[in-house]
């Protein structure tokens, strides 16, 4: 919640100065024109947004959206609607003129395959799944109509041999077992070196141990349910295949023992992955971590990258340089360099390759609901002289 009120203070601030940047001159070759640029709203914006930070991601897009002079259609998950219906009666409450933000709840094929096709809407900002994206991606190229994406991901964490064992696996642990794993921006793949995967693994396991697995409303709890109960069969079976293909269950894997009923998976450790299997190339959405080691700089960029997806990555060493290096050749919008899954309104998020395209949060967030305009003056008093006058 503070950062639902952090986002919408950010884009107010940003709003109050877009009038002050407007007719920002454009300095030209020929003394005889002169030019300059109007930012407009784009129009009717649908905005798609996902279960797992229903109301914070609604905000990611509502809040530039209005900054920007926008109308927005919001359409919910049908897993997670009703903060964003409470969003709407506050927006009632504060006078919000009828119309601009609209709540349309309601399940993807109808609600939003019709937004993504329908000819009012001028642009689509969604979050979700890239098997979604596909979709709406096609219904929108029907009337050319813009499009951001913001999707899955398989993020790397890379942790090299002079870190600090325990500040590296907690940041490992919370990079993937955060919100219950349920991010897309999630650092799924460990790739730890070599000479101190064993020492690393085993602390990693000690500190797996200790994480509260409770209802999320009580005290102290880390680790909650599951989304939903497809959701939940979905992290089983990826562990279960795991298993089949050879991986070891190094930790978890199963219901806590002191949960009868729920949707509760153990955080899960799995090693002796290989770069074809399953749990390697594709998304958990659940708190499940998937561990490759490396043995130089150059491998573990490869591992790092190895994947459809890039949206977040990180890498964890007290080397700067290596880090800087590192930070370079990861094929991801995001990098967290000592850290994992640390997000600010005023830096931006999105991916690269299966993970999207078009960037939320910050300045970038903004421009992806303006329309930009030149308005080009000719100055001179005389004529313009390319085609010969008339006779008199």
């Amino acid at each position: 919640m503070d950062d639902v009120v952090g986002c919408f203070e950010y884009y107010a601030d940003l709003a109050e100065g877009l009038d002050a940047k407007q007719k920002a001159p454009i300095s030209l070759p020929m003394k005889t024109f002169k030019s300059y640029v109007i930012k407009e709203p784009i129009g009717v914006v649908a905005l798609i947004v996902p279960w797992n930070y229903p109301l914070l991601m609604a905000t990611w897009k509502v809040a530039p959206a209005l900054a920007a002079g926008c109308a927005a259609i919001l359409k919910p998950s049908e897993l997670a609607s009703v903060t964003c219906l409470e969003l709407g009666e506050v927006c009632r409450e504060v006078d919000l003129p009828a119309g601009v933000l609209n709540i349309l709840p309601g399940l993807g094929p109808e609600a939003g395959a019709s937004l993504a096709s329908h000819p009012h809407v001028d642009k689509i900002s969604f979050t979700g799944s890239t098997v979604t994206a596909v979709k709406i991606m096609t219904a929108a190229a029907q009337r050319v109509k813009p499009v951001t994406l913001e999707l899955g991901g398989k993020g790397p964490i890379v942790v090299f041999e002079d870190v600090d064992i325990d500040k590296a696996v907690e940041w490992t642990i919370f990079g993937c077992f955060y919100t219950n794993g349920q991010i897309c921006s999630a650092t799924s793949r460990l790739i730890v070196h070599e000479s101190i995967a064993s020492e690393f693994l085993d602390r990693l396991v000690k500190w797996s141990e200790n994480i509260k697995i409770s209802d999320p409303l009580e005290e102290g709890c880390k680790l909650g349910p599951i989304v939903s109960r497809g959701q939940y069969e979905k992290v089983m079976n990826f562990i279960s295949n795991a298993k089949s293909e050879g991986a070891t269950i190094l930790y978890g894997g199963n219901r806590p023992k002191h949960l009868k009923k729920g949707f509760f998976v153990e955080p899960t450790i799995i090693t002796d992955v290989t770069t074809s299997m399953q749990i390697w190339r594709e998304e958990v959405f659940g708190p499940v971590l998937c561990v490759k080691t490396f043995t130089t700089e150059e491998e573990a960029i490869e591992l790092a990258n190895d994947t459809h997806y890039g949206l977040g990555g990180a890498v964890v060493s007290k080397d700067r340089e290596r880090c800087d290096r590192v930070s370079k050749l990861l094929q991801n919008g995001a990098v967290w360099v000592n850290c994992s899954q640390p997000c600010f309104c005023q830096a931006p998020f999105g991916g690269t390759k299966w993970s999207g395209f078009g960037r939320e949060l910050g300045e970038w967030g903004l421009e992806s609901y303006l329309s930009v305009k030149q308005v080009t003056e000719y100055v001179s008093d005389e004529q313009w002289g390319w085609y010969q006058p008339p006779k008199q």
